[in-house]
């Protein structure tokens, strides 16, 4: 392809949308990896239940590498800092053996700490410096944070005392441990969405809820309990593996399990539905694509948009 102004790109959508043969297409076209955006494919021993598709990222004999997934034990409580700095190292990884990152997943949190370069650290609270900024007001701790940091990426961080105190917080804590500044690098990144109409993606997700039962969804979430894992850490999972580890300890029948837990999907799609219309409403471009659209012409399409 021709030399583009973009670094990465990015491919989202909600569950059962296809987005992960998508992505792995792109990448081969693009000579690029995947870096997951998925809040559950990061732990190892739960496959079914998260959706991993191992097979999207095999084409023609060609495994499309892929990476952040698989990297944790379940039980394990990951989170988006650890995310952010997961991702930099893969995104380094690639960038730096000339091949091309493509994100991948639903997880709009992760995603947007991402595509909208936010910097995480773990500070600690600042007791004495909160106490000396507690007589200032709104617009004096505003100026004081643009002193400190002329150029803010993310404005609604004056809107509010809490927010400017802890902005503040932050940036002299920086300040104070410059080793620590793990800020994003500035990815220019190209999104794509891809998406069913409401009837279409309730359809899907039932089917594929379906598939992955006769898959035995059920036997993973009985070796995870059979591994040691409690009730209460798979239930804090969600979805496939709340429901399921409630039919197997006998709280629900198979029947209200199956009720229960494809409500909750088709719920959990129309959340994340919501949280992209947000991103898109607060900036971020998102190029979407009907999931009917045969997949060349997705991948002319998304050829036409880097290039354009």
């Amino acid at each position: 392809m021709k030399q583009t102004k973009y670094q990465m790109l990015t491919i989202l959508g909600p569950t059962a949308s296809g987005k992960t043969t998508v992505a792995a297409h792109a990448a081969k076209l693009l000579d690029g990896e995947i870096i997951s955006a998925d809040s559950r494919q990061i732990y190892r021993g739960m496959d079914l239940g998260t959706g991993k598709d191992y097979e999207d990222y095999e084409i023609n004999g060609q495994q499309i590498p892929y990476h952040l997934i698989d990297i944790v034990d379940a039980g394990f409580e990951y989170n988006v800092y650890l995310f952010h700095n997961a991702f930099l190292e893969a995104y380094s990884d690639i960038t730096n053996r000339q091949k091309f990152p493509v994100l991948c997943g639903g997880s709009g949190l992760y995603l947007e700490a991402v595509l909208n370069n936010y910097q995480l650290i773990q500070v600690p609270k600042n007791h004495e410096l909160r106490a000396e900024l507690e007589p200032k007001s709104l617009d004096e701790l505003s100026e004081l944070l643009k002193s400190i940091k002329p150029e803010l990426h993310n404005t609604t961080d004056i809107e509010n005392r809490r927010r400017v105190l802890r902005a503040i917080e932050i940036e002299i804590y920086m300040k104070d441990n410059p080793e620590l500044n793990n800020e994003m690098p500035e990815i220019n990144s190209l999104i794509v969405g891809v998406k069913f109409d409401r009837e279409n993606r309730r359809k899907r997700i039932t089917e594929r809820l379906k598939q992955r039962l006769e898959d035995g969804m059920l036997d993973e979430v009985q070796r995870l309990l059979d591994k040691g894992l409690t009730p209460e850490q798979l239930t804090y999972y969600g979805l496939e593996y709340k429901y399921l580890t409630l039919h197997l300890i006998g709280e629900l029948s198979y029947d209200e399990m199956f009720t229960k837990l494809e409500i909750a999907i088709h719920q959990f799609a129309k959340r994340q539905m919501t949280w992209f219309r947000r991103m898109e409403k607060h900036g971020t471009p998102i190029h979407w694509l009907d999931g009917f659209m045969p997949l060349e012409e997705k991948m002319e399409r998304i050829q036409q948009l880097l290039n354009s």
